[in-house]
């Protein structure tokens, strides 16, 4: 028979991360209330299953390059002119389904950032893949891969992506080439 820490040794040797984290408090409740071997299996599988959504949600997390950690609840829609009701439907993702856009238009300093980044991670913690990107960013690099001989792979990237947050669109100090590289980016991811 192994012992506990041969067992969660090869937990480990084979990535069985949430199996092991739960380890002890499964078993401990197994013998408490007498579980039946399928209810203990069960509870491993379970534990498993839930710890790689967890480092799945993560993983997307610091894909999306989100430049804050910000969430909706942290919002203060009070004494705003922004439809508080719409903005958390957002959040459910459904626009996704539907392959709709979500444009947010307001002046300096009234929450587009936070409210995109709030939508984006509600979205990415729901199994969404999503990506971030300041626009200036974005085109300048655009214009590096068409220099590079690489045009179409940041493309190809996106276009896999589920949703792409287009910060700073209103401010556009670059030149005709890269407003042009944007459009057809955009255009690509709707075609």
């Amino acid at each position: 028979m192994m012992e506990r820490s041969e067992i969660l040794a090869t937990m480990g040797e084979l990535k069985l991360y949430g199996m092991r984290a739960a380890f002890d408090g499964i078993i401990t409740a197994a013998v408490k209330r007498q579980h039946e071997p399928q209810q203990v299996i069960g509870d491993f599988v379970a534990a498993e299953i839930a710890e790689k959504q967890v480092r799945s949600i993560k993983y997307q997390m610091t894909i999306a390059k989100l430049p804050l950690a910000k969430d909706i609840d942290e919002f203060q829609f009070a004494g705003t002119p922004i439809n508080e009701t719409l903005v958390r439907d957002l959040t459910g993702g459904e626009f996704l389904a539907q392959q709709r856009n979500v444009v947010l238009v307001g002046g300096t300093g009234t929450g587009k950032t936070h409210l995109a980044i709030a939508i984006a991670r509600a979205c990415i913690r729901s199994g969404s893949r999503g990506r971030f990107y300041n626009v200036v960013d974005l085109v300048n690099k655009l214009e590096a891969e068409g220099r590079a001989g690489r045009q179409g792979r940041l493309a190809d990237h996106l276009c896999r992506m589920d949703l792409v947050v287009l910060d700073e669109l209103g401010y556009l100090p670059f030149a005709q080439s890269g407003g042009q590289l944007l459009f057809h980016l955009v255009r690509d991811r709707h075609s």
